[in-house]
């Protein structure tokens, strides 16, 4: 039986810093210019209302990558979105046996940064770092109202964007597996490897794809393939980029 030793979440996450910039969440003890919060983001709300701060993260996207379609601009930047949230809250659950709240209420968002997503957090508050606790941060506090929300707004398949759900926390974890096992950190190896699999078989992602070790193959196709000079995804469902007459699969 491995021991796992955690310590206390501290008020700046330094233990995620080593990790990347997917892992990395700003917290209030730095200074930050007021930001909206995920929740306004997620709000109903016309998509060409002033202040909207999704429909301009997805403009910004659709602008960067030549987006011949806003859905696909808007799939990359929940994707993208997505990737932040399972790096901070799987990065956090493995390294400090812990999970801050990110409640979108709390949790503020910078819609015209650069990639990785810049988000900054009101308040450190803990959290048990159990599968059911993370399922709840991040399936239901962010990813429903997000995939509601883009869905409506720009009609993407909801299988297509469980697919990116899952995928960006296959990501978080082959990322987070490998930091940590070329640190001789096998305990959170194990931990983030036993984590994955649990969320990859909540209702909300099962059937999404399949895992073996920390390699994931999705069932369905993020539409990255269809920008100007785009491929398929190392995880795609195809294995070259389909001619344009083909519908990518959703579910």
């Amino acid at each position: 039986m491995v021991l796992l030793l955690f310590v206390d979440l501290d008020p700046d996450l330094a233990a995620l810093r080593p990790l990347g910039g997917f892992f990395v969440l700003r917290t209030a003890e730095e200074a930050f210019r007021p930001l909206p919060t995920l929740a306004q983001a997620y709000g109903s709300r016309p998509s060409d209302a002033p202040g909207d701060a999704l429909a301009f993260r997805v403009r910004k996207v659709a602008h960067a990558l030549r987006a011949p379609e806003t859905r696909v601009a808007a799939s990359v930047a929940q994707q993208g979105l997505a990737a932040r949230l399972w790096s901070i809250t799987l990065g956090c659950a493995a390294l400090y046996g812990r999970v801050p709240d990110l409640d979108p209420r709390l949790l503020h968002w910078d819609p015209d940064a650069g990639a990785p997503d810049d988000l900054r957090l009101t308040a450190v508050r803990p959290l048990p770092a159990d599968p059911a606790t993370l399922a709840r941060v991040v399936l239901h506090g962010h990813l429903e109202p997000l995939a509601a929300a883009l869905h409506t707004r720009h009609r993407v398949a909801p299988g297509l964007l469980r697919g990116n759900a899952a995928s960006a926390l296959a990501g978080a974890a082959r990322q987070l597996d490998q930091w940590a096992r070329a640190h001789g950190r096998t305990e959170t190896a194990d931990r983030t490897r036993a984590l994955t699999a649990e969320l990859l078989g909540h209702p909300l992602l099962a059937g999404t794809g399949t895992l073996t070790e920390t390699a994931f193959r999705r069932r369905s196709c993020c539409l990255y393939y269809r920008v100007p000079g785009g491929g398929v995804c190392g995880d795609c469902c195809f294995t070259r980029p389909p001619r344009s007459s083909v519908h990518a699969p959703s579910e």
